[in-house]
């Protein structure tokens, strides 16, 4: 039962969290800040931004990968892989800007929640049935 879906998925977020990183270290340079406090609005959302992501991709992605090894519905696997992608991409990009766009980001955490949810939900659920 190899991973068909889920490392696309995660090569793809691999390189969200690259930009991010970038973002955040070139922010860091131009700012001359290389650790807080930082002070510079558009610095700390930079690096809010990428530490956010950094937070909440890996475990989903994990529980996403484990839904998938239990040979769970590959249309399910597939939403919340989506949902996990656009929903850091939208919250990354709403959290980021100066002045901030909060429905981006509400948005994207709307998204990511849900990944979370479906993910977390498929696995206990095929428990229950065995």
């Amino acid at each position: 039962m190899p991973l068909d879906i889920v490392p696309f998925y995660a090569a793809l977020l691999g390189l969200v969290y690259l930009a991010l990183s970038l973002r955040a270290i070139r922010a860091r340079r131009s700012a001359r800040k290389a650790i807080g406090p930082l002070g510079d609005d558009a610095l700390d959302r930079r690096v809010r931004a990428h530490a956010n992501f950094a937070e909440y991709a890996p475990l989903v992605l994990l529980l996403l990968a484990f839904a998938e090894l239990r040979e769970l519905p590959e249309m399910l696997v597939h939403l919340g892989c989506a949902l996990l992608l656009v929903g850091r991409c939208l919250h990354a990009w709403g959290l980021s800007q100066v002045p901030e766009n909060f429905r981006y980001r509400v948005y994207g955490m709307y998204g990511t929640f849900l990944a979370l949810v479906v993910a977390a939900t498929l696995l206990l659920a095929s428990y229950a049935v065995g």
